[in-house]
């Protein structure tokens, strides 16, 4: 009798094993902010034990969708560190990356195309979900509109709220406000079999978007969102009204009377270099995960 319940139990176990490599998931590549950390040029105090060992390093905010079962990989972001992204992507799933999806057209979210061109990987019509404004921006400009004319890349557009479907996973972009300089700028909600996600690495103040944030976010099962920056005052005499992304400490306090089940959700993402979130033993880090929130680091896996 045991015996029987023994290996009904490892039976129990190996089938969930099983369920959780082929159910698609949500793979952390990045979590920095557009330039890395360090950023160039920084020698302080504060970057200097990053110089000194890589370990400490934070690469720009980048995640992958994986699904095993339909052996596909999309990527969300094309940073600078695009190369060593990919390769960990490859790490993770062995299998050709299916397509990328843009945000917007600041350096840390594009400027990674670079290595699909016949410099580098010299692909053929990889697929590049993005924006009108974005696609036009990559169609019209070089280096950019040679990966178009060559065909290493295949621009597939996007419209504002209407899903893209792949396979076992729905894909649907949603405008943000944000310094909408070149392209426009969207999040995208992620929608799996059981769970579903929203990922908003850049946007202005919360109040300036017609969407309410606490009620998206309990809507979803994760909310990956930017947390650019900690508080007011981050970065020295830079006056940051001109850089208005919402603070953790204000998107906090946005959250403060709901549930823990709810703050649970929020994970913080896109860190800028000064924000004390990058290191996981600061004051502020505790206090985030005291609160019920969560932080984003390289190599988290949300099921979907």
């Amino acid at each position: 009798m045991t015996f029987r319940i023994l290996l009904a139990g490892l039976g129990m176990l190996l089938s969930t094993v099983l369920q959780a490599q082929t159910e698609p998931y949500i793979f952390v590549l990045g979590v920095g902010q557009d330039a890395s950390f360090p950023q160039a040029g920084c020698y302080e105090p504060r970057c200097m034990p990053a110089w000194e060992d890589s370990s400490l390093r934070q690469e720009p905010t980048a995640i992958a969708v994986i699904d095993r079962a339909n052996e596909s990989s999309y990527l969300f972001e094309a940073t600078p560190e695009f190369r060593d992204q990919l390769y960990r992507l490859q790490q993770e799933a062995a299998q050709p990356l299916s397509g990328i999806f843009l945000t917007h057209a600041h350096i840390g979210h594009y400027t990674g195309l670079m290595h699909l061109g016949r410099e580098a990987m010299g692909t053929r019509d990889m697929p590049v979900y993005a924006m009108p404004r974005m696609s036009a921006f990559l169609r019209d400009n070089g280096p950019w509109s040679q990966l178009v004319s060559l065909g290493n890349i295949e621009l597939r557009a996007l419209q504002h709220m209407t899903p893209v479907n792949l396979s076992a996973v729905t894909v649907t972009p949603f405008l943000v406000p944000h310094r909408d300089e070149y392209s426009e700028t969207v999040g995208y909600r992620i929608q799996g079999p059981k769970r579903s996600a929203i990922f908003i690495p850049d946007i202005n103040k919360w109040e300036d978007w017609d969407e309410s944030i606490v009620e998206m976010v309990e809507s979803v099962d994760y909310a990956l969102i930017d947390a650019s920056f900690f508080a007011d005052g981050e970065l020295g005499n830079r006056d940051m009204s001109q850089i208005p992304h919402p603070f953790v400490a204000e998107t906090m306090a946005l959250f403060e009377d709901s549930s823990l089940t709810v703050r649970d959700r929020i994970w913080f993402i896109h860190m800028n270099q000064s924000n004390p979130l990058l290191n996981s033993n600061t004051e502020q880090t505790r206090m985030v995960l005291e609160n019920g929130f969560n932080v984003a680091r390289e190599g988290v896996r949300l099921p979907l």
